[in-house]
């Protein structure tokens, strides 16, 4: 089941061009497409003349244009013209979205619009600061989105799917000191890892680090698709974890929004901040460059993950000591969808 009333991240701001885009979420066909006044807008991907997909349209200079028989659709929902007659009938409108623009994104509410406040999305201002340069993308993945989350919940398999990337030796990873705590929207949790040799990734994006580095790991998700992180790494025992000087060394911040495309898919946007070398456009491309290296194998077991779960189910599966930040996580998105199942107490008459 699907958590409706939240806001999910529909497309990178810059997916969107002259061309009509059409996505699936949340098991809904979405065409998205800017107006003439360059204000995005998201509607059903429904033409209600013949029901074609509105995104094999084009964007005129009055609406989307339906590519089979030219009816014309505003960003409200409304059909606007109907070629060779006047009379535009109510009912030749589509259901229109909610969508907002906001750091990078374009923000879209599937629930009942009226709940819809765009006060509710996420702040995460490094996508516009030019102290941290960004890049980011979106992967398309063979994978429940829920199973999507897990793996950013639970950092101790990064010795194992990572070692040759942001992982490093599994050890450090299991035995890293960890606080999790709930939050008014999530959980968040906070890991370090002391004394240990820098990853591969770090060390080749800093490596002037010295032998041994403190590493901590920030993760917030905020309920029910996104995770914002803070990464880093300084010279072991320089007083990163027990006095707070995290400058200089490695650091960055990435972005993580897990859209579900259906109950087996999602889409996967997501960025990478570079922290240590701003100047140097090369450090965010090198950056970047690992973290798809990286999540090209996450994106493997996951679907690895799906296809099993399909054939054996989850009710056999067990947790271990290191699923403490999932387990909160899952049961928070499993009060938001019981919250949503159960319908709102009548008034009461006098």
């Amino acid at each position: 089941m699907f958590i409706r009333n939240a806001w999910y991240v529909a497309a990178w701001a810059d997916e969107l061009d002259e061309r009509p885009l059409g996505r699936t979420i949340l098991g809904e066909p979405v065409v998205l497409f800017r107006d003439a006044n360059g204000q995005p807008a998201a509607l059903q991907d429904f033409c209600k003349h013949r029901g074609a997909p509105l995104s094999a349209g084009r964007v005129t200079g009055a609406g989307l244009e339906c590519g089979y028989h030219g009816l014309v659709y505003a960003g409200d929902g409304r059909c606007v013209r109907i070629p060779g007659q006047t009379h535009i009938p109510e009912r030749a409108g589509t259901r229109s979205y909610p969508l907002v623009e906001k750091d990078a994104c374009l923000w879209i509410w599937m629930g009942d619009a009226a709940a819809a406040d765009p006060a509710e999305i996420l702040d995460f201002p490094y996508h516009s600061d030019r102290k941290w340069p960004h890049k980011h993308t979106m992967y398309p993945v063979a994978g429940n989105a829920t199973l999507l989350i897990d793996n950013l919940m639970d950092l101790t398999h990064l010795g194992y799917v990572h070692a040759t990337t942001i992982g490093g030796n599994p050890s450090a990873h299991v035995d890293a000191k960890t606080d999790v705590k709930t939050t008014e929207h999530g959980v968040k949790f906070t890991r370090w890892l002391l004394d240990i040799p820098a990853a591969p990734t770090i060390r080749k994006a800093v490596p002037e680090l010295g032998e041994t580095i403190d590493r901590w790991q920030e993760f917030e998700f905020i309920a029910p698709a996104c995770i914002v992180q803070w990464s880093g790494s300084v010279d072991a025992n320089t007083g990163a974890y027990d006095k707070g000087k995290r400058d200089g060394g490695f650091q960055a911040r990435l972005f993580h929004a897990i859209t579900p495309e259906t109950e087996a898919s999602c889409h996967y946007f997501w960025s990478g901040a570079n922290g240590y070398r701003i100047d140097d456009p090369q450090a965010t491309e090198d950056l970047f460059s690992e973290l798809c290296r990286a999540f090209d194998q996450d994106m493997a077991m996951i679907a690895a993950q799906q296809q099993r779960i399909a054939t054996f189910g989850e009710d056999g599966l067990v947790n271990i000591v290191a699923d403490a930040s999932r387990v909160h996580m899952r049961r928070v998105l499993e009060r938001m969808a019981a919250a949503e199942r159960t319908p709102p107490r009548e008034a009461a008459t006098v």
